[in-house]
């Protein structure tokens, strides 16, 4: 496999505090000889652990983009041992167009893993990160949200894992990045994802969800450059005391059965609330035809019982379209 097209403007290696750019060259409509300027900052002091951060992963999750920009500019060689690498923006085309997708090639980032230094201008960066940055790190967050199309419970996540030592790491690194609810999670479609590349070269990761619908609030940022702290903390790249929630539940989601997908297309009326309890065979979502009156709706029912973790945020869905995801709670943790 040849070389990534991407190159890098800052030295990986370096002590200090560097600002630059990954920069891959494209050439399309607007330039024919112009390219992606990936934003990217590295933060080192001496010998350590290296923590890699990540946003933007999709373009319409604001959490992770906003609250590693702040970050990027507020962190200091002596604020830590070791190294951090700060990437707030993984696809810039899909960030800077607010799409979950890259305009550029119709590319979604997080499904476009382990890459190929060949491929469209999504599956290059997804090369590079997999054979260059990931390499670098031994802990890695990953900072995702609900974007436009989902409204989701805060929670921090780790995946069950063939090595356990790994999944147990990683599952203490989603419970101390302090959201409420953490979880292990099952992926519907694991075999491209950035945590998949991650977990399989034996790096610790921790993946979130930290709210929805296509913005951010307070409270949001709040809790995302809080667990950032944490994150580095727990990762031994800085000092300090974790700041966690008095109470934090742990949930499990097994198996399929935690998704609730649409056959049919319509408008959505959503029968439970995020965050709320509900029994397997339950109501949680209908769907309306809006091409015909005098119809009733088709009603969609809970596979188990179990906590709402997300659910569809527009009411116009496709068949196909994840209406709810329930996780079972395990345990309560008091502090």
């Amino acid at each position: 496999m040849r070389e990534s097209p991407i190159s890098s403007t800052v030295d990986f290696d370096a002590d200090g505090v560097q600002h630059g750019y990954l920069k891959l060259p494209v050439s399309h409509d607007e330039s024919a000889w112009g390219a992606i300027m990936i934003p990217i900052t590295v933060v080192r002091n001496g010998d350590g652990p290296t923590a890699l951060l990540t946003g933007g992963n999709h373009g319409d999750e604001y959490e992770g983009i906003t609250a590693l920009l702040k970050l990027s500019s507020r962190l200091k060689a002596a604020d830590i041992q070791g190294r951090v690498i700060i990437v707030p923006m993984m696809n810039p085309p899909a960030a800077e167009a607010g799409r979950r997708t890259s305009p550029m090639d119709k590319g979604n980032l997080n499904r476009s893993f382990p890459g190929d230094p060949d491929g469209s201008p999504t599956r290059q960066i997804a090369d590079y990160f997999t054979r260059y940055l990931v390499p670098m790190c031994d802990y890695a967050l990953d900072l995702h949200s609900g974007g436009r199309t989902l409204d989701i419970l805060p929670f921090a996540a780790a995946h069950r894992l063939d090595d356990l030592a790994l999944e147990r790491k990683s599952m203490e690194g989603a419970m101390a990045f302090g959201a409420q609810t953490a979880i292990m999670m099952f992926e519907l479609d694991a075999s491209a994802l950035y945590d998949t590349v991650v977990e399989r070269q034996g790096k610790v990761l921790v993946t979130t969800e930290l709210g929805g619908g296509g913005t951010s609030t307070p409270g949001s940022i709040e809790l995302t450059e809080r667990g950032v702290r944490n994150f580095l903390i727990f990762s031994g790249v800085m000092e300090g005391e974790l700041t966690r929630s008095a109470h934090q539940r742990y949930v499990e989601m097994p198996d399929a059965s935690c998704y609730v997908q649409s056959e049919h297309a319509g408008l959505l009326e959503m029968t439970c609330a995020l965050g709320g309890l509900v029994r397997q065979g339950e109501v949680v979502a209908r769907i309306y035809d809006i091409t015909r009156t005098g119809t009733d709706p088709v009603e969609y029912h809970a596979g188990r019982d179990g906590i709402v973790l997300a659910r569809r945020f527009p009411a116009r869905v496709n068949m196909g379209d994840t209406l709810v995801v329930i996780g079972e709670e395990v345990a309560t943790l008091e502090r």
